[in-house]
């Protein structure tokens, strides 16, 4: 299987992952032939790429937990948010019930900290498990997709870096509702197709202080995770916000979750922005550890996450096509291909044959294809 974008799927592509709609149904099974009708309905839900299954890719590629699990974690996350929409409508009306609404605030935390164990023990019974598929959203539900998401690629990172389960927990806790605080920004914000402008932006950076203002207060969240919301998008440098805090000053959750949060979103889809792919987004982040990320998380991060899955078609600079036939996780940039279209040129290699990359060296992946 393969991520390719819509504008590059043909009618009698075959989906290699289950699409879900807004709602957590089933909207496209795997396995099922696309036609003209069914590319409508998905581009009709904003979403801008999707797997498909081809004679180069036909390689299954397991998300790191069950796909059951991940849209039970969405309708956990997004019942929560709009439950804080909620109370930021009807909290000042004389009718409000107050004691009601914190019970169900209890409820929904609740909730979100079994769904936290669930995912937990998903991914600490996988061996050497790594950050290995782009998860698809749509934009309607891109803020819970992505805090699922980042709650996920976190936990990786986590195990990378040998954390016990306790720690784990609160940095999934931590992850799942680190952007609680979106909520209460104005939606002609959040939704807003396009580059914020300056005063925008500075409404925008108030989802921090907003979400962690929310739930100071919340004691089945501990201290840590609630921090989180606070400090994702400080910087070891200094120049981050909420507080313009620096290097171990800031929380080691808030930390992981940087990473992760920043990686998510370059490889999302966005109506103004195409995603970026997973070996540049990996580059974006090492060239700005030591100014906006921790360097020696960057280093384990970049031990958890394989850029160009089994099945990917890459470019070389020889101007060979190839499919990724195999990821080596110490060398994850220069995993195993077979050649599939010859580029032409006089150092072109073989059609049809094996190469590792790790061995060769003269060989570099310049970009992944998607057609050919």
């Amino acid at each position: 299987m393969r991520l390719v974008p819509i504008e590059f799927v043909k009618p009698g592509d075959s989906l290699a992952k289950t699409i879900f709609d807004n709602d957590g149904r089933v909207l496209l099974r795997e396995g099922v032939t696309l036609t003209e009708n069914f590319l409508l309905r998905i581009k009709g839900l904003q979403i801008y790429s999707v797997y498909i299954n081809d004679k180069y890719s036909d390689i299954i590629i397991e998300d790191v937990i069950k796909p059951e699990l991940r849209q039970t974690a969405i309708k956990a996350i997004k019942d929560t948010f709009y439950s804080l929409e909620k109370y930021s409508l009807y909290s000042n009306d004389a009718n409000f019930n107050k004691k009601k609404f914190a019970k169900e605030k209890q409820s929904y935390f609740e909730s979100i900290g079994n769904i936290a164990k669930d995912i937990i023990d998903e991914i600490i019974s996988k061996k050497n498990v790594m950050i290995n598929l782009v998860a698809i959203k749509s934009m309607d539900n891109y803020t819970y997709q992505h805090s699922v998401n980042v709650a996920i690629i976190s936990l990786v990172l986590g195990v990378q870096l040998q954390l016990n389960q306790a720690d784990l927990y609160t940095l999934c806790m931590g992850a799942l509702i680190h952007d609680i605080g979106k909520v209460l920004i104005p939606k002609e914000i959040i939704l807003k197709p396009g580059p914020l402008t300056e005063e925008e932006f500075k409404i925008m950076k108030e989802h921090t202080t907003k979400g962690y203002d929310y739930l100071k207060d919340s004691l089945d969240i501990s201290a840590p995770s609630r921090i989180v919301t606070l400090q994702h998008h400080e910087k070891v440098n200094g120049c981050g916000y909420p507080d313009n805090i620096k290097d171990k000053s800031i929380n080691r959750f808030a930390r992981i979750v940087a990473i992760a949060d920043v990686y998510d979103a370059l490889t999302s889809d966005r109506p103004y922005k195409k995603a970026m792919c997973p070996n540049n987004a990996i580059e974006y982040i090492f060239a700005h550890s030591d100014t906006q990320f921790d360097y020696k998380m960057v280093k384990a991060f970049s031990k958890a996450v394989v850029p160009f899955p089994p099945g990917t078609l890459v470019k070389l600079n020889t101007g060979d096509i190839c499919v990724v036939t195999k990821v080596f996780p110490t060398y994850a940039l220069r995993p195993e291909v077979k050649i599939i279209k010859s580029g032409g040129y006089y150092n072109s290699q073989e059609v049809g044959i094996t190469i590792s990359l790790v061995e060769k060296l003269d060989l570099v992946i310049e970009n992944i294809e998607f057609t050919i």
